[in-house]
């Protein structure tokens, strides 16, 4: 399989002078960097897939210290922070799906942001004006976007219920990262060119991530001994020095009183966060949500995030046609077609459940999804949007009833990141955090290493009273995070998640009909050329899948577009990583070959 080999970043980071927030130091020699990317690992003894090696790493030295995957997973995501800190860290939130091989039984938690409890339904309205603020720079670049972070405590938390390890030593594979550096490769300095403008309005960002003005360069060491600090600070003292104490209050201060710096013209509207509302945050247990597909048993998770009941609704639309017997453009068709009939009911009835009355049972209903394919014309795409169903009547059987459709604004950014941990005992994680759109909210807490989310962007921009997306304080904007762990028989299968906003339901779902009805092995299901069709007119779709499909796809009446958006030239949908379980306890651990620079997979132990 396609393999990235970075020596020669390697060997010029020996080279090069070392950036450490925002000083320039000489580099060490003696600890070697992980900088080699492999997209596939095949063996035993545990497995791991995430964007990055150091973070890989990180995890498969836990496995190999007696570890489980609950310890693998924070320590990679907390080596994240430091080597993805525009995707992920503790300023953001996110989903963890855990499958505990004693039980047999699959557990979730809720680690999503939420409104300050000061928030108020126009906080999006620029007050000048009396219109809502430009969604971007603005917007994004702001205090106001920022909610509470449920990082820190969702790894507690996982520690808690599934961990052997306390959080001082799940962070120390971090801290050490942080310490001596990375190698910066181009992705991280790409990131950090196409966010210049916005980290230059924050004298903290800036001194951290463009010393000297520009972003740091390839091969160059990046050390963050802030956020190794901050690390410290928790290993010794837990969540409670995060959600209380001084960091709390430099939080605080940060969102209400941005440290914009005296050139930016960005207006940056401040927050309303108070210590307060940190000090209240609660990560959540939560079930997962369930479907039956093929016969296998699909795990994922539940409102807040959409994804498990999107991802579930839009598999139990295609279960009733033979997708494994059609041409791939037909089937592909039908997953388009799919997909826009979840989305419809996603933007109608889905929301934060503490909220909203989500029908959860209603949506990962087979009656449901079976009545919902009725839309489906093999020979035509039907025009978008398409309306949403109606959970109040429905019986399996054609026609089906439409419901008034949602007023809905996709307002997702793609940046997040996603990672896949197994261990020799049989558990599995999936777990996607992010802090929002790439950089963030662009602030970073002073003298803390970290940058802050403005996740609060994913509530709906204009408050109305019957969206179940609406702006209220204390709740959890909707997510499309879909951590997926799919069961055979009552044993792990195939473990799979991916960053990218909307496109992360669609990037899961493509990726299990490659897998499933498509016959690909799992790392050509990653590789493969994504679309997505989330209810709109068009089909955003990678350049090599309308060079495949777009002529056949068009035929039968779709629109399709090549990806991109506002915060990056990429044409790319997604960046998954997955793990599937074979027999003898063999894992093939996938990652993207290509995508955001490929990711990496690695096993404890390689087959020969």
């Amino acid at each position: 399989m396609p393999k990235v080999r970075r020596r020669i970043a390697a060997l010029t980071a020996a080279l090069a002078m070392s950036v450490t927030s925002g000083a320039v130091t000489s580099p060490a020699f003696a600890d070697p960097r992980e900088t080699e990317k492999n997209a596939t690992a095949t063996g035993y003894g545990g497995a791991v897939s995430t964007v990055d090696p150091e973070a890989s790493a990180a995890a498969i030295e836990v496995l190999r210290k007696g570890g489980n995957a609950a310890d693998a997973a924070v320590a990679a995501a907390a080596t994240l922070g430091v080597t993805e800190p525009y995707s992920a860290g503790i300023g953001g939130g996110g989903y963890f799906v855990f499958y505990d091989a004693k039980t047999g039984k699959v557990g979730t938690i809720d680690g999503r942001e939420t409104a300050p409890a000061a928030m108020p339904k126009d906080a999006f309205i620029d007050p000048a004006t009396g219109k809502p603020y430009n969604f971007t720079p603005e917007l994004v670049t702001s205090g106001v976007s920022v909610g509470v972070p449920g990082t820190p405590a969702t790894w507690e938390r996982a520690l808690e219920r599934w961990g052997t390890l306390d959080l001082g030593d799940a962070l120390k594979p971090a801290i050490k990262v942080a310490t001596r550096g990375f190698v910066v490769d181009k992705t991280f300095r790409q990131q950090t060119l196409d966010n210049k403008d916005r980290f230059a309005a924050f004298t903290s960002t800036s001194n951290l991530f463009l010393p000297g003005g520009d972003a740091p360069a390839v091969g160059s060491i990046f050390q963050n001994h802030d956020l190794a600090a901050t690390y410290r600070l928790l290993a010794k003292k837990g969540t409670d020095a995060f959600y209380g104490g001084p960091l709390a209050e430099e939080i605080v201060s940060a969102v209400k009183a941005p440290p914009k710096t005296a050139t930016t013209a960005l207006p940056v509207p401040v927050g309303f966060l108070e210590t307060e509302d940190l000090a209240a945050y609660e990560a959540l247990d939560q079930d997962p949500t369930h479907v039956e597909y093929r016969g296998l048993d699909v795990y994922g998770m539940a409102p807040s995030s959409s994804g498990g009941t999107t991802v579930g609704e839009a598999l139990n639309i295609l279960d009733p046609s033979n997708l494994s017997a059609m041409s791939k453009p037909s089937a592909l068709h039908h997953y388009l077609e799919a997909s826009a009939l979840a989305f419809a009911d996603r933007g109608k009835y889905v929301g934060d459940p503490a909220f909203v009355d989500v029908p959860t049972g209603e949506l990962t209903d087979p009656l449901f999804g079976k009545e919902r394919a009725c839309q489906i014309n093999p020979a035509e795409a039907a025009t978008k949007p398409v309306a949403p169903g109606d959970i109040a009547s429905y019986d399996g059987v054609c026609p089906a009833a439409a419901a008034a459709p949602a007023d809905e604004k996709d307002t997702e950014n793609i940046s997040t990141t996603n990672m896949t941990v197994a261990d020799k005992w049989g558990n599995v994680v999936e777990y996607t955090l992010t802090i929002e759109q790439t950089g963030g909210s662009g602030i970073v807490v002073p003298g803390r290493g970290f940058l802050l989310n403005n996740e609060l962007t994913d509530f709906s921009t204009v408050y109305k009273e019957e969206d179940p997306n609406r702006i209220q304080p204390g709740k959890r904007p909707r997510s499309s995070m879909s951590p997926t762990i799919i069961l055979k028989d009552g044993d792990p299968f195939l473990a799979l998640g991916s960053p990218g906003g909307s496109t992360i339901i669609t990037t899961v779902l493509q990726t299990i009909l490659n897998r499933v009805d498509l016959g690909m092995d799992i790392s050509d299901a990653i590789a493969a050329p994504r679309a997505a069709q989330r209810n709109t007119a068009n089909v955003t779709a990678e350049p090599a899948f309308i060079d495949a499909y777009g002529a056949d796809l068009t035929a039968l009446g779709h629109k399709l577009v090549p990806a991109g958006d506002a915060f990056t030239s990429a044409a790319e949908i997604g960046a998954a990583t997955a793990i599937e379980f074979g027999p003898d306890g063999r894992m093939v651990a996938a990652a993207e070959p290509v995508r955001r620079g490929g990711g990496s997979a690695m096993v404890v132990k390689p087959s020969p």
